[in-house]
């Protein structure tokens, strides 16, 4: 291996491990706030990535079907909540928020798709079509057991995960898509090639993590979060709602996971399935920070894009082997530190 081989082996980990990032991120945010292990993010990224791909057709993504009946549903569940509580002057509130801002992203999809927008508006449409899932996903399938144990919110999240890859294999059916990259540009360093897409995602990584970053540190509704992630019971005791918060870290989660699905689609082929081992990889690099660090989730995200760029290089039959098997140390060293708790206790 020379120099050249190494640096383009080096900047596709990099640059695959950023995607990874983004996820991990979110994969940090559901679990400190929620306590759910989200595995099934990657589906977020698929759907977002074959959104776009959709609209590069001039079709409009029949994904927007899942969308209006999940709207219709959580509705109709929070109209009825209200009313059973005597909060009927919430209706007109709810409906606008659980049903008319879906429907209005549904519509746009549809209206713009056979147009064929520019560039950034179709995936723009990509991104608010797959942020409006994820409030949707988490009262559904979440919020209800929301107090349960660790380990039941994880068996539901593998649940959600099959679910997921159903609803995908029925509206995108099982061909790959694949897009032209965001930013077809090379700037060259000496020997060294930067493409322009792998740039985007870095640049993209970096911006996502400085505002994560002003959002928990600066803002009310950040400290808030925080506040769920270290203590469920003392939040809801200073009067935090912890649904809502469970909402808003999967419509964050949701955003993300659709940003770098958009990312993704230029570098790479998705395909429905092609979620379940991005979001596995991600965990991967979430786990490396604890679940709790972003920085080092960061850290190891990127480290897990690097291992498979090099494993796929010299031992390209194993290299998803390769990757989950860097699981085990990390898992061992873990356990050194590890303190043990009863199960369903509240973190």
């Amino acid at each position: 291996m020379d120099t050249q081989i190494f640096s383009i082996l080096l900047e596709d980990g990099i640059a695959s491990g950023a995607i990874y990032a983004l996820l991990a991120l979110t994969m940090v945010l559901v679990f400190a706030t929620t306590r759910i292990l989200f595995v099934s993010q990657g589906e977020f990224v698929t759907f977002s990535g074959l959104s776009f791909a959709s609209f590069q057709l001039g079709i409009a993504p029949q994904i927007v079907w899942l969308l209006a009946v999940l709207a219709l549903v959580v509705t109709a569940l929070e109209v009825v909540s209200a009313l059973r509580l005597g909060q009927g002057k919430r209706v007109p509130w709810l409906v606008a928020i659980h049903l008319a801002l879906p429907l209005a992203v549904v519509g746009a999809c549809l209206w713009l798709a056979p147009l064929k927008p520019p560039v950034l508006v179709q995936a723009a449409l990509s991104v608010a079509l797959v942020t409006a899932l994820g409030p949707a996903v988490y009262r559904l399938a979440f919020e209800p057991v929301a107090n349960a144990s660790v380990r039941t919110l994880f068996v539901i999240a593998i649940a959600l995960h099959f679910i997921l890859q159903g609803f995908g294999l029925l509206f995108f059916g099982a061909e790959g898509y694949r897009v032209d990259p965001l930013i077809d540009l090379d700037v060259s360093l000496g020997a060294t090639v930067l493409k322009g897409q792998a740039m985007l995602v870095l640049a993209t990584l970096a911006v996502l993590t400085a505002a994560l970053y002003v959002f928990f540190e600066y803002t009310l509704l950040g400290k808030a979060l925080r506040a769920t992630a270290i203590n469920r019971i003392g939040a809801r005791i200073v009067g935090i709602k912890t649904p809502l918060a469970g909402r808003i870290a999967f419509t964050m989660s949701a955003f993300i996971g659709a940003i770098a699905g958009i990312l993704a689609v230029g570098s790479t082929t998705l395909y429905y399935d092609s979620g379940f081992l991005i979001g596995l990889k991600a965990v991967l690099g979430a786990i490396c920070g604890a679940m709790l660090s972003y920085p080092l989730a960061i850290a190891g995200a990127i480290g897990v894009g690097i291992l498979e760029t090099f494993s796929a290089f010299w031992v390209s039959a194993y290299t998803e082997a390769v990757v989950f098997s860097a699981l085990i140390p990390v898992l061992l060293w873990l356990s050194l530190y590890a303190m043990p708790s009863e199960e369903g206790q509240e973190l």
